[in-house]
């Protein structure tokens, strides 16, 4: 999804939409940083959806970190765009060349690898 803010209200959408993605036997372990939005109390979590909070001022514990960083330094840094629609491009073109290969090799951290086990 991709929206021009984030926001709690936002965050409903996105928990919404993917909760519906799950199927009717699996539920989502979602690992969150403690952005303002991640824990309001207006959010609305689906049943099949457990939130997990990292501790504050942790990114080496959040594997999409290293994603936005890789996305940042090959795709989008160092380029002046001239409108959101430039912005909202450039964004899903790096993202939709990002590759399950990829996306494991940056982020299979070693505590995931111990949950999958």
């Amino acid at each position: 999804m991709m929206m021009p803010e984030v926001c709690t209200e936002a965050m409903n959408l996105f928990l919404a939409a993917f909760s519906q993605q799950l199927a009717a036997d699996e539920h989502a372990l979602m690992v969150l940083d403690q952005a303002g939005w991640h824990g309001a109390k207006a959010l609305r979590v689906p049943d099949n959806i457990t939130l997990l909070p990292l501790p504050p001022y942790s990114p080496e514990l959040n594997p999409v970190e290293r994603l936005w960083l890789y996305l940042r330094e090959r795709h989008l840094s160092h380029r002046l765009l001239d409108d959101y629609d430039a912005i909202l491009d450039a964004s899903c073109h790096a993202w939709n060349h990002l590759t399950p290969e990829r996306i494991r090799s940056l982020c299979n951290y070693p505590y995931i690898q111990q949950v999958n086990a």
